[in-house]
């Protein structure tokens, strides 16, 4: 082969090598640039995800109520408030059917002693019990609570035992003194008189006759 044709073939081959390679260059930015917009891609998806998640957790929380109560020195009045700092726009309590008490609504959130003594000595009498003093003992009730949450008023129902504690005299009859709310759990609507007559009943077993 003459010496011109050599090195004309030599030149086409340095240039296919030097378009192979220019090739193969573009091809690995072209690559490295979508692994970029991928990895780009899935930090914003996984960001948005946590920050969905995040708010659904902040909601979950905030609809989450927790009631305690906190009771004035004489023991006639429980106050109750929220433990996650929601406001509380009303409440309806209801009581055992044992003490044949009708609910009681209040926009105040509170549990007075006279709502219920009366009728939970004679509760109490009519199960076979005898008051004494000291010791606590509890009361089940069922708390609904309307409250905000995100501008949307909603309800909450729960069951909490009442803490008390009773002293009787031989002429002044039987006291009852409040001591303090515990929670014993969330229920529905539907449910909630059920669950309460059946924690009473099975604390309070009445007299065989």
């Amino acid at each position: 082969m003459p010496r011109a044709a050599a090195e004309a073939a030599e030149i086409r081959r340095r240039r296919l090598r030097l378009l192979t390679l220019g090739e193969i260059l573009a091809v690995a930015a072209l690559v490295i640039s979508g692994l970029t917009f991928w990895n780009s891609y899935e930090e914003r998806r996984h960001a948005e995800a946590d920050k969905v998640a995040s708010s659904t957790k902040e909601s979950r929380t905030a609809r989450t109520l927790v009631l305690s109560g906190k009771a004035d020195k004489d023991g006639d009045r429980l106050t109750l408030t929220a433990l996650g700092g929601q406001s509380i726009q009303g409440q309806t309590i209801a009581f055992p059917a044992a003490l044949d008490l009708s609910p009681i609504d209040s926009s105040d959130p509170r549990i007075e002693r006279r709502w219920i003594e009366s009728a939970l000595v004679d509760a109490l009498k009519a199960a076979g019990e005898k008051t004494k003093a000291g010791g606590d003992a509890r009361l089940p009730v069922a708390i609904t609570t309307h409250f905000y949450v995100d501008d949307t008023l909603v309800d909450d129902v729960a069951l909490y035992d009442v803490g008390y504690t009773t002293s009787s005299s031989f002429l002044g009859g039987t006291d009852v003194k409040l001591k303090g709310l515990s929670l014993i759990g969330h229920t529905t609507a539907a449910a909630a008189q059920k669950r309460i007559d059946a924690t009473w009943s099975a604390r309070h077993k009445a007299p065989a006759k």
